[in-house]
């Protein structure tokens, strides 16, 4: 069913044909802005993994910058500078060596960011109808604006079997450049928290990477909980990067 979405009511209009599973809850159309939100079709396939692609790879210079402010990682450069700079007695040799040491780090960092963006894509983003619209409590949404696909979220199972049966996680959330402030953001969270919540789930789940500032703004404001922080691998720690866990207690539930 498809709803009207202004001022945080919502009121149907009409029934949408699809997965039964999946199209029980409605998309979300904006009075205040043109574009609406809806299942995932066969046919937006290539655009949601490129629009998750690019979403992801953004982060990429926020990731290389907390790189380069992190102390630990200061300190790994000073000691190369001062060592070539020993070993080899010129200043200008030890600053070109600091210098491609910049920019290998730099790659290496980008390097990061896409390889998760392709694990993703060999994963859940690989066969997005049998892991959201075939699985049971999945789900995947698209937000469209001008007939374009300019959004996109998904409701899973959570991975943390602590939080089977009580939760769902939201993933792979993202908005086109071109198209945020816009609200879409906001009103694909309450989509997945809808969705929760029609099948009796109690609260909703998701994590991001501590360099996504956009992503936890837009999470704390639909209301959002920070509940906890850990380092992704020994990697990640060495940089001090953590990934936060966030979780939404659905009003009610219990």
């Amino acid at each position: 069913m498809y709803i009207t979405h202004c001022c945080d009511r919502h009121f149907p209009i009409t029934a949408t044909v699809g997965n039964p599973g999946c199209s029980r809850f409605p998309g979300l159309r904006s009075s205040m802005a043109p574009y609406r939100i809806r299942q995932y079709e066969d046919s937006d396939y290539e655009v949601v993994r490129t629009m998750f692609g690019h979403g992801i790879k953004e982060h990429a210079p926020a990731g290389y910058i907390h790189m380069l402010k992190c102390l630990q990682t200061q300190l790994l450069f000073l000691g190369l500078f001062l060592a070539v700079l020993a070993a080899s007695g010129s200043l200008l040799v030890s600053l070109l060596a600091l210098l491609l040491t910049l920019i290998g780090g730099w790659f290496c960092i980008r390097c990061l960011w896409t390889d998760y963006v392709q694990q993703s894509l060999c994963s859940d983003l690989l066969d997005i109808r049998r892991t959201y619209l075939e699985a049971a409590d999945s789900c995947l949404w698209v937000a469209e604006a001008e007939g374009a696909v300019v959004g996109m979220v998904g409701a899973v199972l959570p991975e943390d079997p602590l939080e089977r049966g009580r939760a769902l996680e939201l993933k792979r959330m993202s908005v086109g450049r071109e198209h945020r402030g816009w609200g879409i953001g906001r009103a694909l969270c309450r989509t997945v928290i809808h969705f929760a919540q029609e099948r009796g789930y109690s609260a909703v789940v998701l994590s991001t990477s501590m360099v996504q500032y956009s992503a936890q703004q837009l999470y704390e404001s639909v209301g959002f909980q920070r509940v906890s922080e850990r380092s992704p691998s020994l990697l990640a720690s060495f940089l001090q990067f953590s990934v936060f866990y966030y979780r939404y207690e659905i009003p009610g539930s219990g």
